[in-house]
């Protein structure tokens, strides 16, 4: 079962003086990118977040925030006094002015407010670490949803190229006959004499040339492969990326060695669906 790299999940922890909101959500990427944004209180449990984080999202960019809500009397915050009537007094020196109206001023000014920085509550720690991990349970399933849809999509795809490659098989025996008739018909038009079983050879050796018996039998297996890959219990977008490239590697051949209307015209609708089927595993995990 795949699995999309685009999802979201949120997770809310009401405490008794706070409450702490978690959100995870992420996009398609080569690999691992993970930004996040945490307060400064949490600061020394971060690479404990990201750990948390790393080891449920294996792949994607990921922006991963964790905001502070005081909604109780608590603050680390108080005002310094000593450094807001400094300010004060500087600014009567500048300045006639209303105290209230100096006061804002001051308090404005760097330093005028000092923190006080309290040592984490492992208790509520654990609290944030069970939020991210519902978070990361919702991105999950957010992601598993999405990669149905990706899987209904890739497998419509594949059963597409299975028809028109089906096609192309009825239809190769006709166009061997036809590049034999067209070589046929100009020996004829030159109105020269020719040795027959040397002429035969030569038209063997050239319809060799134009053969494509080894490009469909690899290209029906790349194809069986990649629908195994699909229905894996693993998702493995880089593993199907790169089935997808040798799938289009006999696609081409095909076209190049096709030498017949009729075929390169399936050759167009093959590589315009595998267009599809690439553009999709650029979200697949």
């Amino acid at each position: 079962m795949i699995q999309s790299m685009t999802g979201f999940g949120k997770s809310l922890l009401q405490l008794p003086s706070k409450k702490i909101t978690v959100e995870i959500k992420s996009l398609n990427s080569k690999s691992l990118d993970l930004n996040a944004r945490i307060p400064g209180q949490y600061r020394e449990k971060e690479l404990q977040l990201r750990t948390l984080i790393a080891n449920s999202l294996t792949r994607g960019k990921v922006d991963f925030s964790l905001h502070v809500e005081v909604t109780g009397e608590e603050t680390t915050a108080a005002i310094n006094p000593a450094v807001v009537k400094n300010y004060i007094r500087q600014l009567k020196e500048i300045v006639d002015g209303d105290e209230t109206e100096l006061l804002k001023m001051a308090v404005r000014m760097p330093d005028a407010l000092k923190t006080e920085r309290d040592e984490i509550d492992e208790i509520e720690f654990e609290g944030i670490e069970e939020a991210v991990s519902e978070a990361l349970l919702e991105i999950n399933k957010f992601r598993t949803d999405e990669g149905l849809a990706l899987e209904k999509d890739l497998q419509f795809r594949v059963t597409s190229i299975e028809k028109l490659l089906e096609e192309i098989i009825t239809m190769d025996p006709d166009r061997i006959e036809g590049v034999r008739d067209r070589l046929k018909k100009g020996v004829a038009d030159l109105k020269e004499k020719v040795d027959e079983n040397r002429f035969e050879q030569e038209l063997v050796f050239y319809i060799e040339k134009f053969d494509i018996t080894e490009e469909k039998v690899r290209l029906d297996n790349h194809l069986s492969y990649f629908k195994e890959a699909l229905n894996s219990q693993d998702s493995n977008g880089k593993k199907l990326a790169f089935i997808s490239q040798e799938m289009g590697r006999e696609i081409n051949t095909i076209g190049s060695k096709s030498n017949y209307a009729p075929m390169q015209q399936l050759v167009v609708q093959m590589k315009d669906e595998l267009e599809k089927i690439k553009e999709q595993l650029l979200n697949v995990l």
